[in-house]
């Protein structure tokens, strides 16, 4: 224990180093010594297992690398030997940030085609929603969070099937007033992935496949990956779904449903989770398949998307988005966010970011940091689920890894 805390103190040296009062710029092998200090003093410390950073600047790679490994525990907490270590191409359970590679993208496709427009009412493609207050949803307010939908609900407690989860999602009562404030929630994605498939007249996974990852050529990206034969090179998880099931039993967390008789189901996943999605919902209620959370990807998929972005919608000479579709996906509202995309530079993982910056975050330890008016981007993949729970029964938060290296970026590019 006094060892695990030395180093972590040593992780927090490492990154108030970043916020030295040395102004001069970091030369480029000064960036990759802070960036390599920053997370191999969070592994050292076993606050996570390992990570991908990639971080580029006008298309060239400015620095690639992979640290540690991609799985370090086993289900009892015991240590493989040997652990698989983590390259630049492991493939990594993408949590939330399937909102923005997989959903949001396929959106801002949609609407480009004229399909839909975001201000639409969600009762138009979802019946549920054509009562009370809910008619006042719009898909911008899904996109936003402020549709005043539940935080999270255990789902798989009613349904383990796609098609009657969604049913289930439409029966909830609202939780807030729509409109009037932000309160993050998986259920508004999982809506708008829904909502994909109506217009296109695909599944969801199949309208990704084709329409975006394929034109993109992210090759690499898919939901439930053991299915579609991919079984090597995966960054494991958690060990079952500990905090989600603390979520459900323990009241102190704010979570609990009322009424809800926890013990009424005993679906707990009792293996390391590695190419199946750790997110419960995804997983017990959806099939793996959910536009809140399930993709699964490599670092440099995600490149390809945030290159697309930060060139206007181009790949290459041919046109994928337009131009006006980005600005309105990315032109921040009231909360300081986009349609989503968040872009709150007050965010640890874009941290006084330039306006105009934009990212996101996933549970798992995932986050992208795009900064388009210096086309700069920050991409780290981190599995810090695998570590298991701390002794005060959550997750190592990875936001101090996400800042350190965001901000030696920053110094480097001399902001």
């Amino acid at each position: 224990m006094k060892r695990t805390i030395l180093l972590a103190a040593a992780l927090v040296v490492a990154i108030v180093g970043v916020y030295g009062q040395d102004r001069a710029r970091l030369s480029e092998a000064g960036l990759r010594l802070r960036v390599d200090s920053v997370v191999q003093a969070a592994i050292a410390a076993d606050l996570i297992p390992g990570a991908v950073v990639v971080i580029e600047k006008d298309r060239r790679v400015v620095y690639s690398r992979a640290y540690g490994v991609s799985q370090k525990y086993d289900f009892h907490h015991q240590l493989l030997r040997p652990a698989p270590v983590m390259d630049t191409a492991t493939l990594f359970d993408l949590a939330s940030l399937t909102k923005v590679v997989g959903t949001t993208t396929s959106l801002m496709l949609l609407a480009d085609r004229g399909l839909i427009q975001v201000d639409d009412p969600v009762s138009k493609y979802l019946p549920g929603f054509d009562t009370g207050a809910k008619k006042e949803i719009t898909l911008r307010h899904l996109l936003t969070h402020t549709a005043g939908l539940y935080e999270w609900y255990p789902l798989y407690y009613r349904s383990a099937r796609r098609d009657s989860t969604i049913r289930v999602v439409e029966g909830l009562p609202l939780r807030f007033p729509v409109g009037r404030q932000r309160k993050y929630s998986d259920l508004g994605f999982m809506l708008l992935g829904v909502i994909i498939e109506k217009v296109s007249g695909m599944s969801l996974d199949s309208f990704e496949r084709v329409n975006v990852f394929q034109p993109l050529g992210m090759v690499h990206t898919t939901y439930n990956p053991l299915r579609h034969g991919v079984t090597t090179d995966i960054a494991a998880t958690s060990p079952g779904n500990p905090y989600e099931y603390r979520m459900v039993h323990d009241t102190s967390l704010g979570f609990a449903v009322p009424g809800l008789d926890t013990n009424s189901w005993k679906g707990w996943r009792q293996y390391v989770l590695k190419g199946e999605v750790n997110d419960g919902n995804a997983w017990y209620s959806s099939e793996g398949v959910s536009g809140a959370a399930g993709l699964f990807s490599t670092a440099g998929d995600i490149q390809l998307l945030v290159n697309m972005l930060m060139d206007g919608g181009n790949v290459g000479k041919r046109r994928f988005l337009s131009e006006a579709v980005i600005r309105t996906f990315l032109t921040p509202d009231s909360f300081r966010n986009g349609l989503g995309w968040m872009m709150d530079p007050e965010n640890s993982f874009m941290r006084d970011a330039p306006a105009g910056s934009f990212g996101h975050t996933g549970f798992t330890g995932t986050s992208i940091a795009v900064v388009p008016e210096d086309r700069l981007s920050v991409i780290i993949l981190i599995n810090r689920q695998n570590v298991g729970l701390q002794a005060n029964g959550v997750y190592y938060n990875p936001n101090p890894i996400r800042l350190g290296v965001f901000k030696a970026v920053m110094k480097w590019y001399g902001r």
